[in-house]
């Protein structure tokens, strides 16, 4: 088992818009990880890095972002508990790679980065 304090405490130092690009990383990274199936223990280490990430951030955004992060939680939670049925059949393990696509990208939209000038 990870232990998980050093990053936390390095996460925390980051302002709530990058807290949220790093989320956003991670889920793209998820979905390019899903290429090869000798990287599932690398998928479940990232969803549960995301699902903490979340929990850590959550507290700190605004009622409309929180919301979205708990249904992304939920999500990244689904996900992991279905890890083995999903990693197993090509199919549904890149319609989860899309779905952490299409999550990264939401989430990345909710930090602000993209209008940032």
């Amino acid at each position: 088992m990870r232990n998980w304090n050093g990053l936390k405490e390095r996460y925390l130092k980051d302002e709530l818009p990058i807290r949220l690009g790093n989320l956003a990383s991670n889920l793209t990274r998820i979905k390019s990880r899903c290429q090869n199936v000798a990287n599932r223990e690398l998928v479940e280490s990232l969803l549960q890095e995301s699902k903490l990430f979340i929990e850590w951030t959550a507290r700190d955004a605004e009622v409309e972002i929180a919301a979205e992060l708990v249904e992304l939680q939920i999500q990244l939670s689904l996900w992991h508990y279905c890890i083995g049925r999903i990693w197993d059949d090509g199919s549904q393990r890149m319609l989860f790679a899309e779905q952490a696509k299409v999550w990264s990208e939401r989430v990345l939209t909710l930090s602000g980065l993209l209008s940032v000038s």
